[in-house]
């Protein structure tokens, strides 16, 4: 059975986010990213050429079509097209079942670029860390560049979208950190193997209410101190930075 124009519509629908949110579903592209997700994401739909698809064990999906390169470029969302395509259901987790004491938590405030934001949970899922928590304006994760951004990280971080200044409030108890560009040196600060990172937007940096909730404010200083450098780094090299240091501590 070939790739129906139908099937072709749904899959490109989903390029847009209202149409993510009303189906409860994501596209990703790819056989390394499509084969990450089977193992850990429920799966409505794959596509791909017969010899990829024969690749996949059986019931991985709900439906299989073997569909032509020429198919495959017409669903595509990606300038080259790939092998395979899949549409996921989106994982859905409850925060009271999330036990948080213990762990480091990545906290994104208003981050806009899908690039940044998929990178930032590729290099969450490298340094260990399980949830990313998301105000509700931060790029969407189920956006196909976010996707594709994640290298497959997507299969195993969990991210959710939350009222930041709520969460922060009611886990008082655990370490705020806020990358800010004042504050304590991070290569001298004191650093544990638990709490929150929070990473503001692009251009505005961490928002002023989250701001009063930060505990610790940390500082990547520039090489050598006091010359003429770029304005900031991004944010996603920022984290990574941050996540690094984190982790070298432990």
């Amino acid at each position: 059975m070939p790739l129906s124009k139908n099937k072709i519509k749904q899959i490109r629908s989903l390029n847009e986010k209202k149409y993510r949110n009303e189906y409860g579903t994501f596209v990703a592209e790819g056989k390394k990213l499509v084969f990450d997700l089977l193992g850990n994401c429920r799966c409505q739909f794959l596509a791909g050429l017969p010899d990829v698809l024969r690749e996949i064990p059986p019931l991985s999906a709900e439906e299989i079509v073997e569909a032509t390169s020429d198919e495959l470029k017409r669903a595509s969302l990606l300038k080259t097209p790939p092998q395979l395509i899949g549409i996921f259901y989106q994982p859905k987790q409850a925060l009271e079942e999330i036990e948080l004491d213990g762990k480091l938590h990545l906290v994104l405030d208003g981050i806009q670029d899908p690039g940044n934001m998929g990178t930032i949970v590729r290099l969450s899922d490298w340094f260990g860390i399980q949830h990313v928590f998301c105000s509700p304006d931060t790029a969407d994760i189920f956006n196909p560049k976010t996707v594709q951004a994640t290298m497959g990280a997507i299969a195993r971080v969990n991210v959710h979208y939350v009222d930041l200044k709520d969460l922060l409030t009611k886990n008082s108890s655990l370490p705020v950190f806020g990358a800010l560009l004042e504050g304590e040196n991070i290569y001298e600060a004191k650093l544990p193997k638990n709490g929150f990172i929070v990473m503001g937007n692009e251009g505005k940096g961490i928002s002023h209410d989250i701001q009063k909730l930060v505990t610790h404010k940390l500082f990547i200083p520039n090489y050598p101190a006091n010359a003429q450098t770029s304005e900031s780094l991004n944010v996603a090299l920022a984290a990574a930075i941050v996540c690094s240091e984190f982790r070298r501590r432990v």
